[in-house]
């Protein structure tokens, strides 16, 4: 009976841990790209669309949640909008959570700043050590940068932490060739 209220206890303590770290990517569906909006369309300098508006409002005084602020920043990193989607994410309030500084670090990254796009990652992964789509991002630079093995130590650490069936993994692991397993 002990041993069995033990073994409960343990797999409910993994749920949770599970679903904490899960609640950090509320609003955050990151296994397709996102949908294009009039963000990316009609809006420039990092104003997005405001559907309640229905015109582009300025990001900072837009009064919009983290969730929509942070969705038009990766639709902005997604068209190739960097310094856009970085406009944008400096509005949004929790500038501490994994997501938000992983957005800085793809959209520096992509826009050629490799150093400091890392450094996004390194503090996204403090943050958060679960946010797979940190590592995968991560692991994308490092096989830019030459450093296979390294690459490789973020594509177990997605797998150990039980994101093997995620685009995440997928992604990394495409870009490491595709065809190994680690």
């Amino acid at each position: 009976m002990f041993a069995r209220k033990v073994a409960f206890t343990s797999l409910f303590l993994a749920a949770s841990a599970f679903g904490l770290s899960m609640a950090h990517a509320a609003g955050e569906d990151t296994s397709q790209p996102p949908q294009k909006t009039k963000t990316t369309s009609e809006c420039t300098g990092g104003k997005i669309w405001d559907k309640d508006k229905k015109e582009c409002v300025d990001a900072k005084k837009s009064g919009l949640d983290d969730d929509i602020l942070f969705k038009a920043a990766r639709e902005l990193a997604y068209d190739g909008q960097y310094e856009n989607s970085l406009k944008v994410l400096d509005a949004v309030r929790d500038q501490t959570s994994a997501r938000v500084l992983n957005y800085r670090g793809y959209a520096n990254r992509k826009a050629g700043r490799m150093d400091i796009g890392m450094a996004y990652y390194r503090k996204a992964i403090q943050t958060d050590a679960n946010y797979i789509l940190a590592r995968s991002y991560m692991g994308q630079a490092l096989v830019q940068q030459g450093k296979i093995e390294e690459a490789k130590v973020q594509l177990i650490e997605i797998r150990d932490r039980g994101g093997e069936n995620t685009w995440a993994y997928r992604a990394l692991l495409q870009t490491l060739g595709g065809v190994h397993r680690y």
